[in-house]
């Protein structure tokens, strides 16, 4: 055994079922140490370094919990493995709070026992596509890496623009089931009347149009991920039909006669209240408790102001490069006016102020006069009304390379069409093209 193998501590009173852990760790190419209780895995953590520990929980002299608390005091973020014949919803959150990586039930497979023990050890917990210096921030990814393995139904909650749907990404990626596909319906852009049968999918000929028969995305997500996205805006008729596919683990494609089963994991968004919602009757209470097993609060970026220069930082280099620019940092006026800011959209906000200041900027530095944002009266003023005179530049050229599309081009500069039609009409500027808006 190379000395850079890793070591796998297993944790196990029953001597068969030991037994059979430390073949299978073995089998898969890792050092095994065996321990019959959670006294002696203490004693063996001083003596002996492991990579992760696969711990029973219901063990004589000490149970799996305690041990764990125990363990964390001399192991710190080392990942762990609970198996259980006794899971339910409650000891499961009280161990994912411990920051225990996933946890088996009681019989599991060889084969399910090698995914999840791959899955965590491979992870990458720090969360690169997540940047921030937030001490909160840094908390959150801790947990959202500890509930990543397991099949536990996630609830992010979050303003617009926070990068809900990012963590969602990560959390999944991080997964066992990070090789299978990730499925995003957004809840709140697919009218009412359509979103069931996008969700469940329907039978040829089930109702006037239904030409040929539809995969609704839950299937499309068998064995992966389904990311309900602003949850919040479900209707209470298509929320009853969801908690049924929550506890029985199937779904009624519209037209046939039979459920049809699916593997899914559900990550849930929402920027509403849910709880508010649940109390005012918005939202039903039942499925509010199905999707609130393991809630993940994502701060604003008001509440984060050390990561608006570095979100700043990051933004402005990707930019440069997609625009062929030489753009170099921040001038300190620019960096007084980031941080000055509310910004009620968020990181999704700041994004897009970047990636317009970067396009507008004429030196290799990016100064407060190089930001065009859309309420007027927060801008920064100079003199001879430049950022004015520059946004409209910068407007006009736009919808010179768009052939006229104001539709693009207000896509092009982050802003909306109805902005860059009441700009124009402020300067009383013109650009005409038929039949393009």
């Amino acid at each position: 055994m190379s000395e850079t193998t890793k070591s796998i501590l297993v944790v196990d009173d029953d001597a068969q079922m030991r037994a059979a852990l430390r073949e299978s760790v073995l089998r898969m190419g890792y050092h095994a140490e065996v321990a019959e209780n959670a006294i002696d895995a203490l004693k063996r953590l001083d003596e002996t370094p492991v990579s992760m520990i696969v711990t029973d929980m219901k063990m004589p002299r000490m149970d799996g919990l305690s041990f764990i608390r125990e363990a964390r005091k001399k192991i710190g973020n080392l990942p762990i493995l609970v198996i259980t014949g006794y899971a339910t919803v409650e000891n499961a959150v009280d161990v994912m709070k411990e920051g225990v990586c996933d946890y088996l039930i009681k019989p599991f497979s060889f084969e399910d026992l090698t995914n999840t023990i791959e899955a965590i050890l491979s992870r990458d917990v720090s969360g690169r596509d997540i940047i921030t210096d937030d001490e909160g921030m840094k908390g959150l990814m801790q947990l959202a890496g500890s509930v990543a393995s397991s099949d536990m139904t996630v609830l992010i909650l979050g303003e617009s623009g926070t990068g809900k749907e990012m963590l969602a990404r990560y959390i999944h990626k991080s997964s066992r089931r990070g090789k299978k596909a990730l499925i995003a319906v957004n809840c709140a852009a697919i009218p009412d009347n359509l979103l069931e049968s996008e969700l469940f999918g329907f039978e040829k000929g089930s109702f006037t149009g239904a030409l040929e028969k539809k995969t609704g995305k839950f299937e499309q997500a068998h064995g992966g991920t389904i990311l309900l996205d602003e949850i919040g805006e479900m209707s209470a008729t298509l929320q009853a039909k969801l908690l049924r596919v929550l506890q029985e683990k199937e779904i009624d494609r519209i037209g046939a006669k039979q459920p049809v089963p699916v593997n899914v994991r559900v990550i849930a968004t929402t920027n509403r209240d849910l709880k508010k919602e649940m109390f005012e009757g918005r939202f039903r209470e039942d499925l509010y408790f199905r999707l609130n097993v393991f809630p993940l609060h994502l701060p604003p970026l008001r509440e984060r102001p050390h990561d608006i220069e570095l979100l700043a930082a990051h933004f402005a280099g990707r930019f440069s490069r997609e625009l062929n620019k030489r753009v170099q940092g921040f001038t300190g006026d620019a960096l007084a006016f980031l941080k000055s800011r509310p910004w009620k959209g968020n990181i999704r906000e700041l994004e897009n102020a970047i990636h317009r200041a970067v396009l507008i900027a004429r030196y290799e530095q990016i100064d407060a006069d190089d930001f065009m944002l859309e309420d007027q009266a927060a801008e920064p003023t100079t003199s001879n009304g430049s950022i004015r005179d520059m946004e409209m530049d910068l407007i006009m050229k736009t919808l010179e390379d768009t052939g006229g599309n104001k539709s693009r081009a207000a896509k092009l500069l982050g802003v909306s069409a109805r902005t860059i039609r009441n700009k124009l009409n402020a300067q009383g500027k013109n650009f005409p093209v038929a039949g393009q808006e």
